[in-house]
């Protein structure tokens, strides 16, 4: 029975001292800006079609589903607030957790678990360079950034799309839905998505990195690595959207 879990705890463990030091080698100078631009780059490039892609059909399931609810109740005028706080609360960081797990996380675990089994790592130690500053920050925090990035994306895609199919497709009335996006979504809202996509960018990076430093073996490890990246980022991130939204309710009061 120790045996079976010392793996996974092991593991756990692992992720967790490595976090401290990403940490901590954060603010350790110099800043690797370059790197971090670079992977900025990189990981928008691989995930910018997908969110476009994954965001417009929820956006219009959300937007279908809701404004026939609200037709049936008599009030078709409220549902820009619907649609704003569906976007802003549930669609933009879900999609984010989506296309950050499954698009960016993965790019950079395969990235580092390739340079792994390379000894591309090694060689970095044998010659005093900190992969963990060098390497692993720049991709966490380019990971944060995205996902950043992506929410607010996501977020304008979900209200202008639901806009436009509630007003084009369901006859519903321009002025009401524009009055009615600030009704239920406001400033506070607004943040703890933002705070939600951080966390969830930055978790992504941390799991893609841990994985991708850490990998056994030659070719086929790198690919179940990839694989552990996604499963294991999508059990993490939907735990923390559940507790950031528990949160989020109580501090927002509602």
């Amino acid at each position: 029975m120790v045996d079976l879990f010392e793996v996974p705890l092991r593991a756990v463990g692992g992720l967790f001292a490595m976090t401290g030091e990403t940490a901590r080698a954060a603010f350790v100078r110099p800043f690797q800006r370059r790197e971090f631009i670079d992977q900025a780059w990189f990981v928008a490039r691989v995930s910018l079609m997908p969110t476009i892609l994954v965001a417009v059909p929820f956006t219009v399931l959300v937007s279908f589903t809701l404004n026939i609810l609200l037709r049936e109740i008599g009030a078709a005028d409220l549902s820009g607030a619907g649609a704003a706080l569906g976007a802003v609360t549930q669609v933009g960081p879900m999609v984010t957790v989506l296309i950050v797990a499954g698009a960016g996380a993965t790019a950079i675990c395969a990235d580092l678990a390739a340079r792994t089994i390379r000894e591309e790592i090694d060689a970095m130690k044998v010659l005093g360079i900190n992969p963990i500053q060098r390497l692993v920050v720049p991709r966490v925090l380019a990971s944060t950034v995205v996902a950043l990035l992506l929410n607010g994306l996501v977020c304008t895609i979900g209200i202008l799309g639901g806009f436009g199919f509630s007003v084009f497709f369901q006859g519903v009335n321009p002025g009401a839905f524009i009055n009615g996006i600030t009704l239920l979504t406001g400033f506070g809202e607004l943040m703890i998505s933002q705070v939600k996509a951080g966390l969830f960018g930055m978790i992504a990076g941390l799991v893609a990195s841990y994985l991708g430093l850490n990998v056994r073996g030659g070719a086929k490890s790198v690919g179940d690595a990839v694989n552990q990246t996604v499963v294991f980022a999508f059990m993490a991130l939907f735990v923390v959207n559940l507790l950031v939204t528990a949160v989020g309710i109580k501090l927002t009061g509602g």
